[in-house]
């Protein structure tokens, strides 16, 4: 079987840039790449700045698999992502093409790669917490969520009130732990996760920075743009980092600079999250950020995963 890469790690920690160069790097020696977003915000259309989602002049020619699939309005559906990006995956597949998954959205990543099957949905239970979160707000149904299963609550921001619904509805219609839902770390393909690791303090500086880069280039009025096509009224993409601060803004709830300042809290303690996250998977290799053999070092990964594959086709590397 032909192996699927991952590049993973927190947020402003270079994964795009790093997966457009191992791609020019293979395409130079002969394998053939493409690359398939994991980064949940980036399936919105629209949704370009806040998310830092590369232009195409970035891409330097690398085709990219879904972005911009749903507009703003739509609600995220993992087990949906899961469906469109092994339809990419095997499609790649059957033209000899190297898939390059690339974000950092764990769950997306983990159902894009492993044997992963998501519970249904309850659409009475589902209305009945959206309701709750409506009126309590998503704090007090966080706390519900820590004493029923702290791990999922550890795992999942105050903030994210989509998630804390879905972490409840599943508890309800199972009758075990959300986290009982998530299986041992097993692929499904073969291939390997390259993980940017960053330190806690250069990574406060990296997210400051991008914040300021994303107010510099227009982010506001990007907000502004989307509120007028849907995007307050989207249940997961109004709730999105620095775009949830800003309808805030634009609602006259919070100025700017707090609006800022508040993406940049919010974003840190994500990021917080993400590194926690796929350090729990000890499939992971992980590589230090800013070494200057980066490149050089991702890419003698992903051609020894390559070339072993291919040799010992039914063999994990």
């Amino acid at each position: 079987m032909n192996p699927v890469i991952a590049i993973v790690g927190p947020t402003a920690a270079g994964k795009s840039d790093l997966a457009v160069e191992v791609a020019l790097r293979l395409a130079a020696a002969g394998i053939a790449a493409e690359i398939v977003n994991a980064d949940s915000m980036q399936l919105y259309r629209g949704m370009d700045i806040g998310t830092a989602k590369m232009t195409p002049a970035q891409r330097q020619g690398i085709t990219h698999h879904l972005l911009d699939v749903w507009d703003v309005t739509q609600a995220a559906n993992v087990a949906e992502y899961q469906r469109m990006a092994r339809a990419v995956i095997d499609d790649l597949h059957s033209r000899d093409r190297l898939p390059i998954l690339v974000g950092g959205s764990g769950l997306y990543v983990r159902g894009a790669l492993d044997h992963l099957e998501f519970p249904g949905t309850d659409p009475a239970i589902r209305a009945r917490l959206e309701d709750e979160l409506a009126q309590r707000g998503s704090a007090a149904l966080h706390a519900r969520l820590a004493t029923a299963d702290p791990q999922a609550a550890e795992g999942i921001l105050p903030g994210n009130g989509r998630r804390i619904v879905r972490a409840l509805e599943v508890i309800e219609l199972t009758g075990r732990p959300f986290t009982a839902t998530m299986p041992e770390h097993v692929s499904l393909y073969p291939g390997v996760q390259i993980g940017l690791g960053v330190p806690r303090e250069r990574l406060d500086e990296l997210i400051e920075r991008r914040v300021d880069r994303m107010w510099a280039a227009g982010f506001v009025d990007e907000v502004r743009s989307l509120e007028r096509v849907g995007l307050r009224e989207g249940r997961t993409a109004s709730r999105a980092l620095g775009y949830s601060q800003v309808l805030r803004f634009l609602a006259g709830d919070i100025d700017e600079t707090t609006a800022r300042d508040e993406t940049v809290r919010a974003t840190r303690k994500f990021a917080r999250r993400q590194q926690s996250w796929f350090g729990r998977d000890p499939r992971v290799h992980w590589l230090d950020y800013d070494h200057p053999e980066l490149t050089a070092h991702a890419t003698r990964l992903v051609t020894d995963t390559w070339h072993a594959a291919a040799s010992r086709p039914s063999a994990l590397p």
